[in-house]
């Protein structure tokens, strides 16, 4: 079957690029952080622990962009590895505020030199052109998000 001319433009969509890149951009980093314990979505849960202190798992959802249910599931997984403590929030029964414990802290530490060359390469390879478009676009759409 023959493609509508017009349709092949789709070669190059944004959306397939974008969904590519993230995959083998977490590949990267994951593989990484491996050597830590870490996967890509636990040092960045430690990361902001340790930048903006104790959190709610809502909070956490909306800084890090991802739904509530998967913060949840990613908190257990930290928690379960005495990377994170997770308490009833005082205020309101029904959340849980969660810290960075001292092991948490120090094996983001010593998972940050990774981290780094890890950031360095990829951008390297993309350009920071390319890199600061990433992070303009995320910025963006966690403003939106969070109704700033």
């Amino acid at each position: 079957m023959e493609a509508t001319p017009h349709l092949r433009e789709t070669v190059g969509c944004l959306c397939l690029a974008a969904r590519r890149a993230a995959r083998a951009i977490t590949a990267s980093f994951d593989r990484g952080l491996r050597a830590h314990g870490l996967r890509s979505t636990q040092f960045t849960l430690l990361a902001v622990l340790a930048l903006k202190g104790e959190q709610t798992i809502g909070a956490l959802a909306t800084i890090i962009g991802a739904d509530r249910t998967t913060m949840t599931r990613n908190v257990a997984l930290a928690a379960r590895r005495g990377l994170v403590t997770v308490a009833r929030d005082e205020a309101d029964a029904r959340s849980r505020r969660v810290a960075i414990t001292p092991g948490g802290r120090s094996t983001l530490e010593e998972a940050f030199v990774t981290w780094r060359t890890v950031q360095h390469t990829l951008t390297e390879a993309m350009g920071t052109a390319a890199a600061d478009g990433l992070r303009r676009i995320a910025k963006d759409r966690l403003a939106a998000r969070s109704g700033a």
